[in-house]
């Protein structure tokens, strides 16, 4: 059987993120699902080692590497579009559901067991810290536009350090607290 499932995943880098907005440094879903798989590892170590936690972090970070890979076939559609209306949320993710379904089936049989739990079943806590990785990944973009002096990012910036708050998870609330600061600093500053 020929497969085209990495041919697909490896055009994750021409879908571009923030398309509604003003871009200083353009961003596409490759680049922010290695960022948030880059983040969500260190969610799950910060859970492990400092909050008494027993999560896989490699299972984390590869969950986290394709949780949009959906958006190969089904494009990224914009926050404030995707969660307006509940009507349109739960149709995205009806049409999520049968885009990771159908990568899943590009695999040839013998490999679908091992990316089931990253493309279609994540589990639970695995899930809450790829979202929470997530949206901390789409927090740093806010910081680091609102650095470069785009205030297009103004409010993305205060509706996602909201949402990372409203979490109430204590890795996240330690990884702001951290680490989130040096992104607002220049390489010069970063010594």
């Amino acid at each position: 059987m020929r497969s085209h499932f990495f041919a697909y995943i490896s055009r994750m880098r021409f879908i571009q993120r923030w398309a509604l907005m003003r871009n200083t440094a353009p961003e596409n879903v490759q680049e922010h699902s290695h960022q948030t798989a880059v983040l969500a590892h260190a969610l799950a170590v910060i859970r492990n080692e400092r909050f008494g936690g027993a999560v896989d972090p490699g299972l984390v970070a590869a969950a986290a590497l394709y949780h949009d890979a959906s958006e190969i076939l089904t494009g990224d559609m914009p926050t404030p579009i995707k969660y307006d209306n509940p009507a349109i949320r739960s149709a995205y993710k009806d049409v999520e559901a049968v885009a990771e379904g159908k990568l899943l089936a590009m695999l040839p049989e013998g490999l679908r067991d091992a990316y089931r739990p990253v493309l279609t079943e994540v589990d639970p806590e695995v899930r809450r810290l790829v979202k929470a990785a997530d949206k901390l990944s789409a927090h740093i973009k806010c910081v680091e536009e609102l650095k470069a002096g785009n205030l297009e990012f103004r409010e993305a910036a205060a509706q996602t350090r909201r949402a990372l708050e409203g979490y109430g998870m204590p890795e996240v609330r330690y990884f702001l607290e951290t680490f989130l600061e040096s992104f607002s600093l220049t390489l010069d500053e970063l010594k």
